[in-house]
């Protein structure tokens, strides 16, 4: 168990890397990761559940098992925080990514997968890359949590909406019933096996291993759509790349001025920027490839795991852009005060 667990938090500690490396691999060799999408069944509203679908369940089901009653508790007591928080995330990036794809006028299909990565929830990377940066933890959580626990909702609602532009129809029933079987229920069982097997010792072991699992996952998910997907990449053009760098960057960055805007201190100002530009592109990568609604738009799927990839790494470097700013400021602080006596 101890092996396990040092594992897991090397591939939580490198996340990026551990993403990237199959990625590469999988592009190379494509059949390495074919079973991702072996599809298992088909649901009552003609949604694909593949391995992949199974995947996110348990990466959401990692998720569930650090949520406690106390967490609950927490977010009851800053509601402020948090609609503040939801507000943003549900708001900016969906929005943001409506604009952009109008602006490079993307086509149909891949616009419509930039708007779903947008109007996704919050990753659950995030909480990981908020504790390395010195963000407020607690409300990472909560935020991810929160919005989580609107995806039913906001997330048809909003891709319906805002896709409604395009010659593509979207309706919200198929991605409502999958988002609760990979993304609720698993974060509920989670919930549930904590709340009346946290206290036990092997439970709390078993625990500390599942970040690393949760890394995993995400990485299976990404070789699986570059599995099916990995030859339309290039040949979709640089715009795909530009599209998903700047709905990111500008996520960041209108993440953090919703926090500044609204009077939060740097560690939440830090938290709400990763919270907002670190999208569940895993989630949305699944939506685009086994949803019945987006099966007459396949490079939908295309953007959404680009964007996968691609917010692994750049939650992994704001993360450490923060970090060596405190040790930098730390070292001028301790010079001055060394220089004062």
């Amino acid at each position: 168990m101890k092996t396990l667990q040092k594992a897991g938090k090397f591939l939580s500690d490198y996340t990026s890397a551990v993403v990237i490396a199959i990625a590469v691999v999988t592009f190379l060799v494509p059949q390495l990761m074919g079973w991702v999408n072996y599809q298992l069944f088909t649901d009552m509203v003609g949604n694909k559940f593949t391995s992949q679908s199974m995947i996110i369940g348990i990466i959401m089901f990692s998720m569930g098992l650090t949520l406690t009653a106390e967490d609950f508790k927490i977010l009851a007591q800053r509601p402020l925080d948090i609609c503040i928080g939801a507000a943003a995330q549900y708001l900016i990036m969906p929005f943001l990514a409506f604009g952009i794809s109008r602006v490079l006028q993307l086509p149909d299909a891949i616009a419509l997968g930039l708007i779903l990565v947008g109007c996704c929830p919050g990753g659950v990377s995030s909480n990981i890359m908020s504790y390395l940066c010195g963000g407020d933890v607690a409300f990472s959580v909560g935020m991810t949590t929160v919005s989580t626990l609107l995806s039913p909702i906001m997330t048809p609602l909003l891709v319906s909406f805002l896709a409604s532009g395009t010659k593509i129809n979207v309706e919200g029933l198929p991605m409502f019933v999958s988002i609760i079987e990979t993304v609720i229920l698993p974060v509920g069982l989670g919930f549930l096996l904590n709340r009346f097997l946290g206290k036990k010792k092997a439970f709390q072991e078993i625990q500390k291993v599942m970040p690393g699992v949760a890394v995993l996952g995400l990485a299976c998910v990404v070789g699986g759509v570059i599995s099916s997907q990995g030859s339309n990449f290039f040949t979709s053009g640089v715009v795909i790349f530009v599209a998903v760098l700047l709905h990111n960057g500008l996520g960041y960055l209108l993440g953090y001025g919703a926090g500044k805007l609204t009077g939060m201190n740097t560690s939440k100002k830090r938290t709400i920027s990763i919270e907002v530009g670190m999208q569940n592109a895993g989630l949305a990568t699944n939506l685009a490839t086994t949803t019945a609604q987006f099966a007459s738009a396949p490079q939908s799927a295309v953007i959404c795991a680009v964007s996968c990839v691609w917010h692994s790494i750049s939650g992994t470097l704001i993360a450490g852009f923060f970090a060596s700013f405190d040790r930098k400021k730390e070292k001028v602080q301790s010079e001055n005060t060394a220089a004062e006596c």
